[in-house]
């Protein structure tokens, strides 16, 4: 049931963007910024906040506009190869930042997610400052594409990992795997006395995590033709943990569900005042207070009510 639910939502959103075009660049943002809250909210899944995955979101980004000046001019490979960057930058990373719990994990990520924006806006000889980078339109299958051509494509193409994707990851959360996840937020202790080794557990997700930031970032990249610092600021970093809340950690839909809200409140806040910082804010206070598990969490509930 769930699986028509997902296909028929994503069939939706696939014929959007042909009733109002401007909607096309909006989801395509919306759904780069999912798979980076959704890497958070596996984390969250542990009971751990990272206030740092805007660095996987820019490394990634980077990497395909490096990648692109060093000749690579598929699209495939690029996707590829910059979510493999995100992987390995979550690798060395996590090995040592899954040791630690609570805020020490949440204020650490933070502080390696701002010495890599640093690095970023300050080596203007290697990632152009605050200036950016320009990521060029790649090739697909050997064509290259006309801008708003490869734009659609590219949005269509984000659907269609955001299914496939979201199923693999929800399969990991049903695995042995996801289920030791959750055990590490309820009882860590139990885990090591049965032998499982929570760092390797810890591990195995921030690097999945990561890699799900990397894909964002790299989709973000195409949409937008340039990376740019503010890509790996703190404050994207909030951004990708609030659309976790907010779309809710119970089911991988919940953080597509909270990017493409988040993303049209925003920009139809933005179309009717100045103050749209205003508008958004209330709007999180009333959906958070209301709503603690988050929009995923009111479809659950009626899904188990109907059943």
């Amino acid at each position: 049931m769930r699986t028509i639910l997902a296909v028929a939502a994503a069939l939706i959103l696939a014929v959007l963007p042909l009733a109002a075009p401007w909607l096309q660049f909006v989801l395509t943002l919306a759904i780069a910024k999912g798979f980076a809250a959704l890497g958070v909210a596996v984390l969250l899944r542990a009971g751990l906040i990272s206030i740092g995955h805007a660095m996987f979101f820019a490394a990634s980004a980077y990497g395909v506009a490096f990648l692109a000046r060093a000749g690579i001019n598929d699209l495939g490979v690029l996707l590829i190869l910059s979510v493999l960057a995100a992987a390995l930058v979550g690798a060395l990373a996590g090995s040592f930042l899954v040791r630690y719990r609570a805020i020490f994990f949440a204020m650490l990520n933070l502080a390696v997610s701002m010495v890599f924006y640093a690095l970023c806006a300050k080596l203007y000889g290697v990632t152009g400052g605050t200036d950016g980078m320009p990521v060029p339109i790649p090739a697909v299958f050997g064509i290259v594409f006309a801008e708003p051509v490869f734009k659609s494509v590219l949005f269509y193409l984000g659907l269609a990992l955001m299914l496939v994707v979201g199923f693999a990851i929800q399969r990991y959360l049903n695995s042995p795997l996801g289920h030791a996840l959750s055990a590490v937020h309820t009882n860590e202790i139990r885990l090591e006395y049965l032998g499982i080794p929570v760092w390797a557990v810890l591990l195995i997700a921030y690097v999945i995590s990561a890699a799900l930031a990397g894909l964002g970032g790299a989709i973000a990249g195409f949409a937008v033709g340039r990376v740019v610092p503010d890509f790996a600021f703190w404050t994207a970093s909030g951004h990708l943990v609030l659309i976790a809340v907010l779309g809710g950690i119970g089911g991988v839909p919940g953080a597509f569900i909270g990017a493409i809200f988040l993303e049209l409140l925003h920009s139809a806040a933005v179309s009717v005042t100045d103050a749209w910082n205003l508008i958004v804010g209330m709007t999180l206070i009333i959906v958070i207070m209301f709503m603690p598990q988050g929009f995923y969490g009111l479809f659950s509930r009626k899904e188990a009510s109907s059943l």
